[in-house]
């Protein structure tokens, strides 16, 4: 730990470890969701391949970018950070879609 995170008497004061704690989890939740949500994603673009779709569908990208503004909103986090988060996570997926359909075309 830092020692700038030591109150003058050189103890971590409790608030500051709790709210860490509570970081930490959320942390692991955050974690486990994109999992979980890589898993799903995956499978989408197992079907995908299958049926020969493109690994992009810059529609539903879009409506899931104005659905995270709304939820961000809802919830208080900045919308454009709410969004270049999604950006991440569909780049990402996007890349899997088509590493998955590379391999489903015998190329992979």
């Amino acid at each position: 730990m830092a020692q700038q995170d030591k109150a003058p008497d050189g103890a971590v004061p409790e608030e500051l470890l709790a709210l860490r704690a509570s970081i930490d989890n959320l942390d692991a939740v955050i974690i486990h969701t994109l999992a979980e949500r890589f898993k799903l994603t995956r499978r989408v673009g197992v079907l995908k391949a299958e049926q020969a779709l493109p690994p992009s569908d810059p529609g539903r990208e879009q409506r899931q970018v104005e659905r995270l503004h709304r939820l961000a909103d809802e919830a208080g986090l900045d919308p454009a950070f709410a969004e270049k988060f999604l950006a991440f996570v569909i780049r990402e997926v996007i890349q899997h879609h088509e590493e998955i359909a590379r391999e489903a075309a015998g190329g992979g």
